[in-house]
């Protein structure tokens, strides 16, 4: 019951940001969503500040008002309290407490104080808190919010509005909360800023059957708590759907993300999904930059390598740019099916994500395991680079499945998907299931998409992980099995054809066999009769000038 209050809380004050912004004219623009995902994040990092310090100090924890307390502490003492503190605790100074800001909001130049504060709060904790680019940048926390009012006269009641919605709540209560409760809290924070209204670069938000699925045939339960010091990567990681799925099935104290993503947009909501799920280590580890012209993360001069890798990449992007930059010599191992050549025209159709998958089975350890989302006519091309792909994965042992999607999984885009499973130490069986004909229907804004019922998605799992053949839905097949059928992953290809037979005697035999050819006589004879009315008429035929 108080998750669910205090969720609903959380919305409340969401929707509260999202009101004032709308009331300054920022309704749907494109700096809604700094603003929006900035403001949630001071306001979270200052609760987390307060519910880490009363857990360590009695006096702060008993105080009327916690952050008098914290103000009368000498600095050395302070200090010591924040060395004391956990490393995804963000350091704070008295003077960047909400509490300040709200005594001072009647202050001149209040936007300025706040913008000063928020500037202040990301410049202490670059280190740990800032995304780098792959020229080496830090892209910091905070922006200077009140830049985005271009009436310089309602910049200040504009951050007055938000300091009085930010001091009405408190994230206090729900900091012992799990994964799933941040994840919901996510999806609704950034429902309105990942989507394809994005242009060029647009993130595509993974639906939660997707990467539910994923994690639980990455990480079965009976490997729970088994599973330590992974490092997980997603090459094309948007907001970090799939990767924080991941964390949470292994362990977020287990492992270590790493990623990488073009979009500056995708990186900052990664950070923010980082530091709600306990995996602030891990923001270092956060790259903004152009993963298949420039991989940052490397060992030495080789791609780094890594026990886990997850991606949902894009399947229709331009990349004729730098086409040509790709195809050198030092591309040719990770590119090792080709690079696909621009087309004359629609060059929206290039098919980059042959890129992203090459990358991902180059950056993979030798016992890793990936998932990766790909249109569904890659498991059955029969030539050019998807097939060289295919070809390599059964050839070299590391294919564990394909699981295929019902049509509109994404309700973006009307792409048919699969899930290719690639396990480079598996030499035994593959799974191939065909859930193609499961979920329902369902509106989605102006779009149709498909949902997956939570038995679905179990019933996915649970036949992946057994390698379970079920009629008409699943099979398990050998690699010389899917060489025979010249590397197709479909699973139609591989069911039985079934041929009903029905026990007769010889007289039944007789007695139908007798009515099949009384009844083509008929035929035979009825084709004459028309024969012979078609001539006749057609003798009757003349020529009138």
């Amino acid at each position: 019951m108080v998750e669910l209050e205090f969720q609903q809380k959380t919305k409340t004050l969401i929707d509260s940001l999202k009101s004032i912004c709308a009331n300054y004219g920022l309704g749907n623009d494109g700096n809604e969503f700094k603003i929006i995902t900035q403001t949630f994040l001071y306001k979270f990092l200052n609760d987390k500040f307060a519910f880490e310090a009363k857990k360590l100090d009695d006096t702060i924890a008993k105080a009327d008002k916690w952050e008098e307390a914290l103000v009368a502490m000498s600095e050395d003492d302070l200090d010591m309290l924040q060395l004391q503190m956990g490393g995804d605790t963000a350091r704070l100074k008295p003077q960047h407490f909400i509490s300040y800001l709200f005594s001072q909001q009647n202050a001149p130049d209040f936007a300025k104080l706040f913008d000063d504060t928020l500037i202040d709060i990301a410049i202490s904790n670059n280190d740990v808190f800032a995304v780098k680019t792959d020229g080496g940048a830090k892209v910091v926390l905070f922006d200077r919010i009140s830049q985005y009012i271009a009436d310089d006269s309602k910049r200040d009641a504009f951050c007055r509005a938000i300091i009085n919605k930010l001091v009405e709540f408190s994230f206090e209560r729900i900091f012992t909360q799990k994964f799933d409760f941040y994840a919901t809290i996510f999806e609704y924070l950034i429902k309105d800023y990942n989507s394809n209204s994005g242009g060029k670069y647009a993130e595509y938000f993974t639906p939660h059957a997707v990467a539910r699925i994923m994690a639980e045939i990455l990480v079965p339960q009976d490997q729970r708590g088994t599973v330590r010091n992974v490092s997980c990567y997603d090459p094309s990681a948007g907001s970090g759907t799939l990767l924080m799925n991941v964390a949470h099935a292994i362990g977020e104290n287990r492992c270590s993300i790493y990623t990488q993503d073009i979009s500056q947009k995708s990186s900052n909501l990664l950070r923010l999904n980082l530091i709600l799920n306990n995996l602030v280590h891990s923001i270092p580890n956060v790259i903004q930059g152009n993963t298949v012209l420039h991989p940052y993360h490397k060992d030495g001069k080789e791609l780094k390598r890594f026990d886990y890798i997850v991606s949902n990449p894009p399947f229709k992007l331009d990349f004729s740019d730098f086409r040509d930059e790709l195809d050198s010599k030092e591309n040719k191992e990770r590119f090792f099916a080709g690079i696909p050549k621009a087309p004359a025209k629609a060059k929206d159709k290039m098919a980059i994500y042959s890129l992203f998958l090459q990358h991902i089975i180059a950056s993979l350890k030798p016992n890793g395991k990936a998932a990766v989302v790909v249109p569904t006519g890659f498991i059955t091309a029969q030539s050019g680079i998807d097939k060289k792909i295919r070809e390599h994965l059964v050839k070299n042992k590391m294919l564990a499945g394909v699981v295929s999607m019902p049509s509109n999984i994404f309700a973006t885009t009307g792409t048919n998907v699969s899930i290719l499973f690639i396990d480079a130490s598996n030499d035994g069986d593959v799974v191939l299931v065909d859930a193609s004909n499961l979920g329902e229907k369902v509106k989605d804004g102006k779009n149709q998409k498909t949902v997956l019922t939570a038995d679905e998605e179990q019933q996915i799992i649970d036949v992946f992980n057994a390698k379970e053949a079920v009629e008409d839905f699943s099979v398990a097949v050998s690699y010389d099995d899917i060489e025979a059928k010249n590397y197709s992953l479909s699973a139609g290809q591989y069911f039985d054809v079934k041929i009903e037979y029905v026990d007769i005697t010889p007289e039944q035999f007789a007695e139908k066999m007798q009515g099949f050819t009384n009844n083509l006589d008929s035929l035979f004879s009825q084709s004459r009769e028309l024969e012979t009315e078609i001539k006749k008429q057609l003798a009757g035929l003349k020529y009138e000038a």
